[in-house]
């Protein structure tokens, strides 16, 4: 059964947007990382990039596929997950917590509302 974060937004492409005092936090679902299967390496921008919504931000590769990741909403990176360079399979194990990728400054919140609730996004995984 899948964990879907309720303080989270979702893009169609599986990655999540959560707020936190005026950052956004990035990272892919719970229903993403079981569909990839075992994570072996995640690709990540430099911190200081600026990245539009619906570009590619990085790659997350698995045992059994590479799949690009989406920015959900536009801004600059202000910071990048780490420890995912020694330890990819954290976003196996928590994709919402110590498995996040990314934290945007968001350069347009308003793109925050073209997101799928977690509701609308438990519904199209076959979750809700």
């Amino acid at each position: 059964n899948m964990s879907i974060d309720v303080n989270a937004k979702y893009a169609a492409s599986h990655e999540y947007a959560r707020l936190e005092g005026g950052i956004v936090v990035v990272g892919i679902s719970d229903h993403a990382q079981a569909e990839l299967g075992d994570i072996v390496f995640v690709e990540l921008p430099a911190v200081g990039k600026t990245i539009a919504a619906g570009k590619t931000f990085g790659t997350v590769e698995s045992v059994k596929a590479a799949s690009d990741l989406y920015m959900p909403v536009s801004g600059a990176i202000v910071a990048v997950n780490d420890g995912l360079e020694g330890d990819p399979a954290l976003v196996n194990r928590e994709p919402s917590a110590g498995g996040w990728m990314l934290k945007v400054q968001p350069s347009n919140l308003a793109e925050m509302d073209a997101l799928m609730s977690a509701a609308d996004y438990a519904k199209t995984v076959g979750e809700a």
